[in-house]
């Protein structure tokens, strides 16, 4: 099979995983291209991309453009004369950019598209209680995730799992598909399927401090999900009101199913465990951090501290996707 040069785009440690897949097969990764160093941490040091470390340690070019117009980069990726691009958790590249190999430009994305274009797929597929999800390769566009698709691979989501968990079966089913549309590209042999819209078509926006607050108003069940859907990055939150109103990151519950008419946020202390009443049963807050407290397990944190007689957790909305 036709060996081909790929320039390859991505940041994170998800991208890097591809990455190795395909470093270690018989095609060629001229160069990668990834974010500028940023500074990081209590001495502010600059941070270098996981992508960036593991283009270091193997000898592959790196490109780090904060401009991916500017006239010096694209010149650069001309001279690389690549066959091919393949972005995986990159930002949008302009169309002088993607539309300069011959082979094209495919991205990785982690979910089933058109189901949640966007910056979280991994997220929403647990908030949102779905029961399967999966990666696709499509050819970029000149819009967000909207591109033609070659390849798609699913799987399925465990009850208990948890971003985490999703983000490493992801990473590996993308690394194979990855793969797999390289020597389909480089064979001749892929075929392309436009994007249905219409309601099959979702969004994955960005995580804010909106939409990972908890909203005590949902059910267990959708509580749950989302403290999953959040953890271990960048975590749930909960407003407590007592004297002093407090931001409390919830890291894990489990589902309590136990009828009550109870207000929703309310705190229940029952043997050492925090239960919270929701608009349907409860769950039971098993590890937490207060402000200014390290990240404790419900039972340990009784152990020292106690709730006031008349606190409870506020009960803002969220929007679900």
């Amino acid at each position: 099979m036709k060996s081909l040069n790929i320039i390859f785009y991505g940041t994170p440690e998800f991208a890097t995983g591809v990455l190795r897949t395909l470093h270690n097969s018989h095609h060629n990764i001229v160069a990668v291209v990834t974010a500028p160093d940023k500074p990081a941490g209590r001495g502010m040091q600059l941070n270098q991309s996981d992508v960036k470390k593991y283009a270091i340690e193997n000898n592959i070019p790196v490109l780090q453009p904060s401009n991916l117009k500017d006239a010096a980069f694209i010149d650069t990726l001309k001279s690389l004369q690549a066959d091919l691009q393949v972005i995986v958790a990159f930002r949008m590249l302009p169309e002088s950019v993607w539309n300069m190999p011959p082979l094209g430009t495919f991205n990785l994305h982690a979910s089933l598209l058109p189901k949640y274009r966007g910056a979280a797929p991994i997220n929403w597929a647990i908030i949102n209680g779905d029961t399967e999800t999966g990666v696709t390769t499509f050819f970029i566009d000149d819009k967000i995730d909207t591109g033609a698709i070659i390849d798609q691979a699913q799987c399925s989501i465990e009850t208990h799992e948890n971003v985490g968990s999703l983000y490493v079966k992801l990473m590996e089913l993308g690394s194979a598909l990855t793969l797999k549309t390289v020597n389909q590209i480089a064979s001749g042999e892929a075929t392309t399927t436009p994007q249905a819209e219409g309601a099959t078509a979702t969004q994955a926006p960005k995580l804010n401090n909106e939409n990972t607050t908890i909203d005590w108003n949902q059910t267990a069940i959708q509580v749950d999900a989302l403290v999953r859907g959040l953890f271990p990055y960048p975590v749930a939150k909960a407003t407590l009101l007592q004297e002093k109103e407090a931001t409390v990151k919830i890291f894990k519950t489990a589902i309590v199913e136990k009828k009550h008419e109870m207000v929703p946020g309310s705190i229940v202390i029952d043997d050492g465990t925090i239960l919270i009443a929701c608009e349907t049963d409860f769950v039971n807050v098993l590890e937490l951090q207060l402000p200014n407290k390290r990240r404790m397990k419900a039972k340990d944190l009784l152990n020292g501290f106690s709730f006031e007689a008349d606190a409870r957790f506020g009960v803002a909305s969220r929007k679900m996707m």
